[in-house]
């Protein structure tokens, strides 16, 4: 048999009618069409679903102060998460908008920080007002994209589900049926933090992270501690202070913070 005609066979599915003959040098390996992987959808659809990966993921506290922030954030209102950076205060806070947005508790979720210069000028950074401001925004952007797909994200944030705003574009708004979380408050003034606080509307979740020992404006102007002590005495709010041993980053990372 020449080789023309073993590959025409092959072409036309003779092998799998007949099979080849005992004298034939070229054997088709069997292939089982009913298992094994495939390119293709294996439930007839246009998309390959069972293929598709799950960037939703359940979150677990790893420590106390985790723990308590978890907690307080299913029980109030309005949550203040305080302590040194690496202890996961935007992560959490994300990750809950998140995770009520998709259970339908929240129709929006609303996230802002302040656009503070620390040693470079906003007019310095090229582009329009959206461009400069997306350095300042981007560590919102990334804990999205971990918690959700980069699709799933720009879809929602193309229906107005998810909205990402700098601290002075909120003045005058009233946020219901929402999650809100205000990044970076220790870089925020006393009149700021009143102004943000005061936007919180029905059925809605505030969460206010920051680090008051980390804060880039002067000394002295950054309002997050005397807010938070201000809250201390309200019970439907809760003020949850993270400490050293709740940083889930390098241990390098607290060692640090305990000598600078």
């Amino acid at each position: 048999m020449t080789k023309r005609a073993l590959k025409r066979m092959a072409r036309e599915g003779a092998y799998e009618m007949t099979g080849p003959s005992d004298d034939a040098k070229v054997r088709r390996l069997p292939v089982d069409h009913r298992g094994g992987w495939s390119p293709l959808p294996q439930d007839g659809g246009a998309r390959g679903d069972s293929r598709d990966q799950s960037y939703l993921k359940t979150i677990k506290p790893k420590s106390p102060g985790q723990a308590q922030l978890m907690e307080a954030i299913d029980e109030k209102n309005l949550v203040m998460a305080l302590g040194p950076a690496g202890t996961g205060k935007t992560y959490i806070a994300i990750s809950k908008a998140v995770e009520a947005l998709e259970a339908g508790r929240v129709s929006r979720i609303v996230l802002s920080r302040p656009a503070v210069e620390a040693g470079e000028s906003i007019g310095y950074l090229p582009g329009d007002m959206e461009d400069k401001l997306a350095p300042y925004l981007r560590p919102l952007y990334d804990a999205l994209t971990d918690r959700l797909s980069v699709k799933r994200m720009r879809a929602l944030m193309a229906e107005g589900a998810i909205e990402i705003a700098p601290v002075g574009f909120m003045r005058g708004r009233t946020l219901n049926n929402a999650f809100v979380v205000i990044d970076e408050a220790q870089n925020c003034t006393y009149m700021q933090l009143k102004m943000l606080l005061t936007r919180l509307g029905w059925h809605s979740t505030m969460v206010v992270t920051g680090d008051p020992n980390q804060s880039d404006l002067l000394p002295g102007i950054s309002g997050l501690a005397e807010v938070a002590n201000k809250f201390e005495a309200v019970s439907n709010i809760a003020v949850v202070r993270l400490a050293d041993r709740d940083i889930v980053r390098h241990p390098l990372v607290a060692e640090m913070l305990g000598v600078l």
